[in-house]
């Protein structure tokens, strides 16, 4: 298969799908790897890497969309990359295709597959591909409030840890998943008052019972999402629904009763986010002010320790990328039910229930859209 590899086009993105180690084993069986120009340089990854590692460097973008069975992106194609693909190419990336409907629909229309980290399961249903980002994305969230939180940067003054008879700042973590978890541990280092907020009580049981009295727990209840936001100095989104939209619960009128200069950072705001005066930001400018509140809304928060995420994420995707390269895509996703739940769009049908019914479009089973033969699992 021939496998290509665009350098990142989104603004501060510096991370790479996959290191020259997974490289060399792709080139090793077989199979062609195009990777553009200093694709990794900016993490530590020189061409000649690459190149000792049997990749071909090519120039540009649009050469590797020319020359390439699958396109491996660690964030969505942008409108310009979508316009050079051609049907029977796959797009391997974080789609998040339920926030962007205009990207969806010219995936739609380019007759492409594409298959999205974020929605590919392990065998516990769980979100392997996802898990590592959300992980860090939940680690540096702490940072950036605290950060956020400063004078200089529109925020309240509040120190987390507090001080010698001074209270700890209120954190708030709406989600109790792989990003809230990390969220609430790292702000529990700080010395911050934790509450972590979700919907499921076994969820909460089982955090209870990991962080003990340090971290509070709170049923996901209207009423308690308003008493808690109302008073926090942090308020921490972390809320996942696989393939939709992200619920908001942090209405435009609750935001408005927060403490002046608190800070809300929206990590679902790949998703669309949890408040309703979250929107997307850059790191380049990752907060602005609304209703009083900072908001950091930054859409690829891990790009900006890319070096970490790239090793993170390469080690993630891996598996599953040599599985669709040494079988084939069509075959792959046939033969591994994780793989099937990737499928987001195959050659203009939208094969993801949670996308579909957020995008408003009609929902095919990956089993109808793949055809026969009949799908089946490996042994």
């Amino acid at each position: 298969m021939r496998i290509g590899i665009p350098k990142a086009s989104k603004i501060q993105e510096h991370r790479v799908p996959l290191t020259p180690g997974s490289v060399s084993e792709l080139t090793q069986n077989g199979h062609q790897v195009h990777i553009e120009h200093n694709a990794g340089r900016d993490i530590g990854f020189t061409n000649a890497d690459y190149k000792k590692s049997g990749a071909i460097i090519e120039k540009s973008a649009r050469k590797i969309f020319d020359d390439s069975d699958l396109i491996l992106k660690v964030k969505e194609p942008s409108k310009t990359q979508i316009a050079w693909l051609s049907p029977g190419q796959t797009v391997f990336s974080y789609l998040h295709l339920a926030a962007e409907p205009e990207i969806a629909e010219l995936l739609l229309k380019s007759g492409a597959t594409a298959i999205a980290f974020e929605t590919v399961e392990d065998q516990n249903r769980k979100l392997p591909l996802l898990a590592p980002m959300s992980e860090i994305a939940g680690r540096m969230s702490i940072q950036a409030g605290a950060h956020s939180l400063q004078m200089e940067s529109g925020g309240r003054g509040t120190l987390l840890a507090g001080a010698t008879g001074v209270l700890p700042g209120k954190v708030i973590v709406i989600g109790g998943g792989v990003a809230g978890e990390n969220a609430a541990r790292i702000a529990l280092g700080f010395g911050a008052d934790v509450t972590i907020i979700d919907i499921d009580p076994d969820r909460l049981r089982q955090l209870g019972t990991q962080y003990g009295a340090r971290l509070k727990t709170l049923y996901s209840t209207a009423e308690n999402i308003e008493r808690s936001v109302t008073g926090a100095d942090l308020v921490v989104g972390a809320v996942l629904v696989t393939g939709a939209r992200a619920p908001k619960l942090v209405s435009r009128e609750l935001v408005s009763r927060m403490k002046p200069g608190a800070v809300i950072v929206d990590i679902a705001i790949d998703q669309g986010g949890i408040a309703e005066t979250s929107r997307p930001t850059t790191h380049d400018v990752p907060t602005y002010i609304d209703e009083g509140v900072v908001h950091y809304c930054v859409t690829n928060m891990p790009g900006a320790v890319a070096r970490t995420a790239s090793l993170a994420l390469n080690n993630a995707i891996f598996p599953h990328l040599r599985t669709l390269a040494d079988l084939g895509i069509d075959n792959a996703l046939r033969a591994e039910a994780g793989l099937r739940a990737g499928l987001n769009i195959y050659r203009g049908s939208v094969t993801h229930p949670a996308v579909a019914k957020a995008l408003g479009k009609k929902y095919r089973t990956p089993a109808k859209a793949l055809g026969k033969p009949e799908i089946h699992e490996v042994a």
